[in-house]
């Protein structure tokens, strides 16, 4: 008997700690809901996207005139304005040009206009000497605008052919197309250019507000505002993308053309608004919904929402502030005896009438 009894004992204790070391281990064990509080508060709606610093104007100055370079008046770094002269050319060839072209207008000045081939030749002449006059002055070489000299590629010395100036925005900038014997780079008044999905262009629309953070000034952000939204895409790879040029209003010190950077632009607002964490919120087919805690029991509300961000979503209707709202439940391993979801210290993520993470968000409710 005695025997018998230690045998029980001894299974009766075996199965006890196979439940309490085994059982919670072995499935997924019932765990407390997460919940938020719904509560007054800023919401926003951000665009999220990529980009680049480009200068506002960028003007790539080379002769109108062919010669021999004798001369040139800046160096790279050098800050000019409108019209100063930057190189010269050896007007020699040109002078002479306009000396026989006058000489020939005086020539057709004397024998008259009496004849239409008296009046063609005189015209002709005319022509000729403006022409000369233009050649001679295309051998100074002036900037095109305002702006800080980026690129020298000629020398004294160097023989150079005949061509125009070409000015450009910050797009050609960034991606060094921008050439000439002498480029002008206006480094004051700087721009962030950036491509958006096609999903979200329709949303965006001149001067809404942006922040921007340069990848190589991340501890300063730069407001801006919405200057031009591209009408054409650009598509590679079957993506297609809109381009979205944004004006800094205060650029930092230090900020240069080509540097990369994020843009968040602020398509829709609501200040001092009832909201929810996003990841709260059900919509489907045009209809949203809430899932509420009242007295342990879970409730699904229909709700009328505003602004979605991110983060939080507006609630227009059909909930009142202090209403517990259901989060997303997180799914863990049930290899621990830990309890699913718990972070450490106790706490559960979004629990507690809305506890936030270090992020300022909820965790698993979006940004």
């Amino acid at each position: 008997m005695i025997n018998g009894l230690l045998v029980v004992v001894l299974l009766g204790a075996g199965v006890a700690g196979y439940l309490v070391f085994f059982g919670s281990s072995g499935s997924a064990q019932p765990t407390a809901a997460r919940t938020a509080a719904a509560a007054t508060r800023d919401v926003s709606e951000v665009v999220t996207a990529s980009g680049t610093v480009q200068s506002s104007f960028s003007a790539a100055a080379s002769f109108g005139a062919s010669g021999t370079v004798t001369e040139i008046n800046v160096k790279v770094g050098d800050t000019v304005t409108k019209g100063q002269q930057l190189a010269k050319l050896d007007p020699t060839q040109a002078q002479l040009q306009v000396d026989i072209a006058q000489g020939n207008l005086n020539a057709a000045l004397e024998k008259g206009t009496g004849t239409n081939a008296l009046l063609t030749a005189y015209r002709q002449a005319q022509l000729a000497l403006q022409q000369a006059k233009e050649t001679l002055a295309a051998t100074v070489l002036t900037a095109p605008g305002d702006g800080t000299i980026t690129s020298i590629t000629g020398e004294v010395g160097q023989k150079v052919g005949s061509s125009g100036n070409s000015t450009s925005s910050g797009s050609s900038t960034s991606s060094g197309t921008t050439s000439g014997f002498v480029v002008v780079t206006d480094l004051k008044n700087l721009v962030v250019q950036a491509n958006v999905s096609e999903a979200d262009v329709s949303k965006l629309k001149a001067d809404q507000s942006a922040t921007i953070t340069v990848n190589a000034m991340s501890g300063t952000p730069v407001q801006a505002k919405v200057t031009q939204v591209d009408l054409v895409p650009t598509t590679s790879n079957n993506v297609v993308q809109y381009g979205v040029t944004l004006t800094l209003t205060d650029a930092p010190e230090g900020l240069r053309p080509g540097q990369s950077a994020s843009v968040e632009i602020t398509v829709a607002g609501a200040t001092g608004v009832l909201a929810v964490p996003a990841g709260a919120v059900q919509t489907v087919n045009g209809t949203s919904s809430v899932q509420v805690l009242e007295n342990g029991v879970e409730t699904r509300k229909t709700v009328e929402i505003g602004v979605r961000g991110d983060q939080y979503v507006e609630i227009k209707s059909g909930l009142s502030a202090g209403d517990e709202v259901v989060l997303p439940q997180v799914t863990t391993s049930t290899g621990t005896n830990n309890r699913t979801g718990q972070q450490p210290g106790g706490q559960f993520p979004g629990t507690g009438g809305g506890q936030r993470n270090s992020g300022g968000g909820f965790p698993g409710t979006g940004r």
